[in-house]
């Protein structure tokens, strides 16, 4: 390792950590990588530059990357982002900030992630929130794994086919390696089977279901008696939400659901090929003890001042290890301060004007679309709010890659063959013609 300087270990260090663990050299740590994906040769590094050139050379680096008119959802979605939230987030006491296990010295990190716990509750009624998760699908991961904790022997799960499929993939991987069966109820006409749902539940041995608010099709589901079915078969239900559209849509607790997860990605948070996300729950006060993460209550001080500590510390990962009911100890906590601080400068009133503009361009979209003559409605009269899929009469690749070449990202092709659309309130009248027109062309 001689030669960079920035490595505090010394050969002689590195020999002795190897020696211990009994490896003859570094590249033994990656005898089990395949060879065709380790690095050959040098890295394609320039020289020293100045600032200046750096700068340069970054900025290239970053016009490498396509710059199209976002025109698709699928749990990523591009909505404005106030420009004071990058300036907040970034101040050193934020960015730098850490487990606030010492409430004395981080008051102002307890205090922005208890404001970001009750506005996840304000949003979803329910009754006690976490410190947040690291995304939409582990947070539904999660959610699966604390049916099975709260109703004690049961160790299936119905999942909606409705579901994004990523959330399905991930709630599929924590299943296979904690012992959980997984179970599937189909989507029948654009919407989750109440039916099939009641024939899986009668099977018994149901520990938990999870179904979209808002499905992977756009549409807003109908879950009434859903709760009441669940229920009866002393089973939980989970409802996978898009928390920005919590706004105008019924709230997870008025379906009568025990827990509501979901992404907070569409709170303000810009689309950054794939990450950071933050994923949030919500749960019903009898299964609080059972929430992964942490949990941030108010008390008062010695001065009967308001104050922040973190609570229920009892049930952490860091105190009783693999007796805890999650391995997730940490949270984004920054993400979370993102989406604070978004909720807070929108307010009911902002986040309703988002979906409205939002469901008026997507109805627009969707309604020129289908004059073309190049599209058919699948689920003709589904409510939908902002996203939808057309059947298209072309081969969807045709359709999404002209439109590609037009710059928009857009018609995202479904298992069946659909093609999906989503407009937010970023989109201008203007672009939405544009794609019209690039349809038209062919």
């Amino acid at each position: 390792m001689a030669g960079f300087s920035y490595i505090p270990h010394t050969d002689a260090d590195i020999r002795a950590m190897l020696d211990r663990i009994g490896v003859g050299k570094v590249e033994d740590l990656y005898a089990d990588v395949p060879k065709e994906f380790l690095k050959k040769g040098p890295y394609a590094l320039p020289d020293a530059m100045s600032e200046g050139e750096v700068r340069q050379w970054l900025g290239s680096l970053a016009d490498m990357n396509p710059r199209m008119k976002v025109f698709v959802g699928a749990g990523a979605y591009d909505h404005y982002t106030p420009s004071v939230i990058p300036y907040i987030t970034s101040r050193s006491e934020f960015l730098t900030a850490y487990t606030p296990y010492q409430c004395e010295i981080s008051q102002g990190t307890l205090r922005y992630i208890f404001e970001y716990q009750s506005m996840v509750c304000e949003l979803t009624g329910m009754d006690i929130s976490n410190a947040s998760l690291y995304d939409g699908p582990t947070a539904a991961a999660e959610a699966m794994k604390m049916t099975v904790a709260c109703t004690k022997k049961k160790t299936r799960v119905l999942l909606s086919k409705g579901l994004l499929p990523n959330v399905i993939a991930v709630v599929e991987t924590y299943a296979k390696f904690h012992g959980v069966e997984i179970g599937y109820v189909p989507v029948m006409n654009g919407q989750t089977c109440p039916n099939c749902l009641r024939a899986e539940l009668a099977k018994g041995d149901v520990a938990g279901v999870i179904v979209p608010e808002i499905n992977r099709f756009g549409i807003i589901e109908d879950h009434a008696g859903f709760a009441d079915a669940i229920h009866e078969a002393k089973a939980l239900l989970v409802e996978y939400c898009d928390p920005s559209t919590l706004a105008v849509i019924k709230s997870p607790a008025e379906w009568g659901a025990d827990i509501s997860v979901g992404d907070g990605q569409s709170l303000g948070v810009p689309l950054c090929y794939g990450g950071p996300y933050v994923g949030f729950m919500g749960v019903k006060k009898d299964y609080m003890r059972k929430m992964p993460g942490r949990i941030v209550g108010q008390t008062t001080d010695k001065d009967g001042k308001r104050a922040f500590v973190l609570t229920l510390q009892a049930r952490e990962q860091h105190i009783k290890r693999e007796k805890a009911t999650s391995n997730i100890c940490s949270n984004e906590s920054l993400m979370a301060l993102w989406v604070t601080v978004y909720l807070s400068l929108m307010g009911p009133e902002g986040l309703r004007e988002v979906n409205r503009l939002s469901y008026d361009g997507a109805h627009y979209l969707k309604d020129e679309l289908l004059k073309t003559g190049q599209f058919e409605d699948p689920f003709p009269g589904k409510p939908f709010l902002k996203e939808f899929v057309l059947k298209p009469a072309k081969h969807p690749g045709l359709v999404q890659n002209a439109l590609e070449k037009a710059g928009f990202f857009a018609a995202l092709e479904t298992e069946e063959g659909y093609v999906s659309f989503c407009v937010t309130e970023k989109r201008t009248k203007e672009e939405i013609d544009a794609l019209v027109k690039t349809v038209k062309e062919g």
